[in-house]
């Protein structure tokens, strides 16, 4: 058994002991505390390594102008007319599928040591996780902005407010849909893999729905995965906003599955962290 140096008092102290003083039950005021501390250890991450944020940055402004200028004329018959359509499901995509890298730079971040320097400390277990997660809300927030204005620089008018609740919903959402994530990358071996069947998942679920095409061109059965798909729920919600600034039933729907999400994947993301930390 390995022994320590505890400098207050200058005797030694075993590895069991410094182990059982960083399992220290830790309040939830102090919790959540410890876990914003870890949200701007995130940020200086990201400040450090800009690169990071070339996928929020390059990504909606690609998508948005490539889906437009070659869709929009054999759809909707115009660029202009398809921007309220196309819009709001560049936004949706975007800022869902960013919420992969979470799960991935969890995975990096457990095969590099970090967690197991965390769990030497007197803070609570779970802070590294939830800071993990609360920083990636930046990157959602630069995705959205980015689209939002790359939309209205070709011609999108949007609803003022609509446009604020609509960023508001995609980045609950999105943070929903990050725990999804953040189990893979507590129980998937390499952050390649996490990555891989990340993608393999959120390809066909944002595709496969109402963001790029109007539904009755697709096939039947397409039709009947189509309205069931909860990102077409998120996409017909961010158009109503936009259009209208009025919340409706598919506003609803998308907080409720974003809560399912929560419920479900939430613990099970926890359970898996602590039992590999």
């Amino acid at each position: 058994m390995t022994t320590t140096l505890d400098r207050s008092t200058a005797a030694p102290i075993t590895t069991r002991e410094v182990r059982a003083r960083a399992k220290t039950a830790v309040g939830l005021a102090e919790t959540a505390r410890q876990s914003l501390t870890m949200a701007y250890r995130g940020v200086l991450k990201i400040r450090h390594n800009p690169e990071q944020l070339f996928d929020v940055t390059i990504q909606p402004i690609i998508f948005t102008l490539m889906f437009t200028y070659i869709f929009g004329g054999a759809i909707s018959g115009n660029v202009n007319a398809y921007l309220p359509v196309i819009i709001p499901g560049i936004l949706v995509q975007t800022v869902v599928m960013t919420s992969i890298v979470t799960g991935t730079q969890l995975r990096e971040d457990m095969d590099k040591g970090v967690f197991d320097r965390f769990r030497s400390l007197p803070i609570s277990r779970i802070s590294p996780l939830s800071g993990a997660l609360l920083a990636d809300v930046i990157r959602y927030g630069v995705a959205t902005v980015l689209t939002v204005t790359m939309g209205v620089i070709m011609g999108w008018r949007p609803d003022v407010w609509g446009v604020i609740a609509s960023a508001v919903l995609v980045m609950i959402c999105s943070f929903a849909v990050s725990w999804i994530f953040a189990l893979m990358g507590c129980v998937m071996s390499k952050a390649s893999a996490v990555q891989g069947i990340s993608m393999l998942i959120m390809f066909p679920l944002t595709f496969m729905s109402n963001a790029f095409v109007p539904v009755e061109t697709m096939p039947g059965w397409l039709q009947a995965f189509v309205k069931v798909n909860p990102v077409s729920h998120l996409v017909t919600a961010v158009r109503e906003l936009t259009a209208s600034g009025h919340a409706g039933i598919h506003v609803v729907w998308a907080l409720l599955g974003a809560a399912v999400i929560v419920a479900v994947f939430a613990p099970l993301a926890v359970r898996a962290y602590m039992r590999n930390t």
